[in-house]
């Protein structure tokens, strides 16, 4: 058993050890747009990426699909389950333990048309390999059903501050045709978890429970500090803070019709002109939600076809119908 009270506080690092060495991948098939864009009067800082356009002036979101399909197992299995695996195949060579992960993540996602699943894995794959915020909370693995959503966050995502204050980012995702109703659910969905006073009755109050007995960062040690944060008999659980990351998607006209070609830079450039509204929208909504005075991460990717790329996502999976 782990002696807690000997246990070193967290540190940032800490936090980004839990982020697997990875490529930068995400900017063969994004590109970013713009990053970092406030809002008056609101604590949300905006990041917007749209779909790259390759050297024959097209793009696809099929690749891009198929790009978020690498992240399965380390979006839907546990670190230590991926450890083990990686150890057998060391052990007894090949890679058997690392496909039966494959298929164990590909098989705790559903193949409903409505499911938002596709956009929550590309959440991970935003929070983690753009934002540098690792994943602290497996939800896939939690599910008793593919075909049953877990009810709760998107994901649940943390950093530390130089004073060891704790901050938990509640993960949202929506992906829709119309930008003002996936701004609209998305926020709306993340209000509870963000404003509710602490209690047995709040939104978060089940993954909280979770937290303090699964938050995982990846090694023993750095487990049982994280949970002392969600444990309510350890002062720790008063020192952290709830915040949010979110993402949209979305149609955009920017896009050339189907077939079409379009230069290298015109969508990055008419993305960032039209993102002046998209914030505009976003900014309105968190005065609706009540939300101004809540710090979230929001990330805006206009789709050429946001039911296409849904679609694509089942298909890349082997789940399309």
């Amino acid at each position: 058993m782990i002696d807690t009270k000997a246990l070193a506080p967290l540190s940032l690092a800490d936090f980004k050890q839990a982020i697997e060495s990875k490529p930068n991948t995400l900017e063969v098939h994004l590109d970013l747009v713009e990053r970092n864009v406030e809002i008056a009067g609101c604590k949300v800082r905006i990041h917007c990426h749209c779909l790259k356009v390759g050297a024959d002036g097209r793009v696809s979101a099929a690749r891009l699909a198929e790009f978020i399909r690498t992240a399965v197992i380390d979006y839907a299995i546990p670190h230590e389950a991926r450890l083990r695996a990686k150890e057998r195949d060391y052990r007894e060579g090949g890679f058997a333990a690392t496909i039966e992960l494959y298929h164990r993540a590909v098989g705790t996602f559903t193949d409903l048309k409505t499911s938002g699943e596709g956009g929550e894995l590309l959440l991970y794959l935003l929070a983690e390999r753009f934002l540098g915020l690792p994943q602290i909370l497996c939800k896939m693995s939690l599910k008793t059903s593919a075909q049953v959503h877990y009810h709760g966050a998107d994901g649940v995502y943390a950093n530390v501050d130089e004073e060891g204050v704790l901050n938990l980012y509640w993960g949202e995702s929506k992906i829709h045709s119309d930008v003002t109703r996936a701004i609209r659910e998305c926020l709306s969905s993340l209000r509870p978890f963000l404003d509710e006073e602490e209690g047995e009755a709040a939104s978060r109050e089940r993954d909280l429970v979770l937290l303090s007995e699964r938050a995982d960062l990846g090694k023993p040690e750095l487990n049982a500090s994280l949970r002392r944060f969600f444990d309510q008999t350890d002062p720790l659980v008063k020192r952290k803070r709830y915040r949010a990351v979110a993402l949209v998607g979305f149609d955009s006209d920017d896009y050339p019709a189907a077939g079409e070609k379009c230069g290298a830079n015109d969508i990055v450039d008419a993305s960032r002109e039209a993102l002046n509204k998209w914030s505009m929208n976003v900014g309105n909504r968190l005065a609706i939600e009540k939300l101004t005075d809540c710090q979230i991460e929001f990330l805006c990717l206009p789709l050429p076809d946001a039911e296409a790329f849904r679609t694509a996502v089942r298909a890349s999976l082997g789940l399309a119908k």
